[in-house]
């Protein structure tokens, strides 16, 4: 078979390529939590690569988006007594309603001026979260995201369990990659690679573009919200920190580290940047320049990403 068919058949089946990834992946890692870290912040970079990656929009700020989805999961459970399940419908929404918020005032722009109106934007997210400490917990973060069991159709599932607790995200995960397969695959998904590589085109075929733009972008906070849902659950905490503009850095870093525009780059990128995080940290203090030096390198040397790359050359 050649490479470039391999590549297609791959393409046409990556949800099932990547729910037998998701199911062995914990088998393979030295620790449980860093595989479930690896899973939620994949999809965190994963609806930051619909925006960027795919519609071409530089955001600096998708901590709001993440953040936001995280608190609204936790003060539903902790304010309102919501079920874990009712915690995580909530967290994807308020990530979609922060997204439409920021959103309509930010699509007016384009460019580098759109990256500092959302981290602007964001910022306000975080100021107001942080006054708000009657509900959010201020900058001792919320605190008492209590889920130890959860039931499922009759089937009950401890969820202190480290391995319970990676499934349990994998699936959520798995439904988030099915339902980005489905709309990458749709006209919809057509249309925002029209906008991505010739904006003036696509508006003259009578596509809206603004439109498009908004509905991308609450569609991006939809998945973001979900990975900051499932954070608050796995951390039973949500911090202060979650919603602050290092953390929309760091998902630029993953996106880019794994490969813009690609499927599952986004989690190999999440990968790699908490694995190094965390081997580096044992050695020494200074990891972030370890980090940071690896990042450089990447993109100097493979500025499509390591899956990018590793794509590029079995289509060559």
């Amino acid at each position: 078979m050649l490479p470039a068919e391999f590549v297609a058949r791959c393409k046409r089946h990556r949800v099932v390529l990547s729910v037998v990834f998701l199911l062995i992946f914990p088998l393979v890692m030295p620790f449980k939590a860093i595989a479930v870290n690896i899973l939620i912040y994949g999809l965190f970079a994963l609806g930051f690569n619909l925006l960027f990656g795919t519609l071409g929009l530089l955001s600096f700020g998708h901590a709001a988006l993440f953040g936001g989805g995280a608190y609204a999961c936790g003060i539903a459970i902790v304010h309102y007594g919501a079920p874990w399940w009712l915690g995580i419908f909530a967290g994807l929404l308020g990530g979609m309603l922060i997204a439409a918020i920021i959103g309509a005032l930010a699509i007016r722009t384009r460019g580098i001026y759109f990256a500092m109106v959302t981290l602007a934007l964001a910022q306000c997210v975080y100021f107001v979260a942080y006054q708000a400490s009657d509900f959010t917990g201020g900058e001792n973060g919320l605190r008492g995201i209590d889920v130890r069991d959860i039931n499922l159709f009759g089937l009950h599932i401890n969820f202190v369990d480290p391995l319970n607790r990676y499934y349990v995200v994998a699936a959520f995960v798995a439904a988030a990659l099915f339902v980005l397969s489905r709309i990458l695959a749709s006209p919809f998904g057509a249309v925002l690679e029209a906008v991505r590589e010739n904006e003036a085109r696509a508006r003259a075929c009578g596509y809206d573009v603004r439109a498009t733009r908004f509905v991308a972008f609450v569609i991006s906070g939809g998945f973001c919200g979900l990975a900051g849902a499932l954070q608050a659950l796995h951390l039973s905490i949500v911090p202060i920190e979650t919603l602050y503009y290092q953390t929309s850095g760091l998902v630029v870093m993953m996106a880019l580290l794994g490969g813009m525009g690609t499927f599952f780059g986004p989690f190999i990128g999440a990968g790699v940047f908490l694995l190094l995080e965390n081997l580096v940290s044992l050695w020494t203090v200074h990891w972030q320049l370890v980090v940071g030096a690896a990042f450089v390198a990447c993109v100097l040397f493979f500025p499509r990403g390591i899956w990018g790359t590793i794509l590029l050359g079995r289509a060559k």
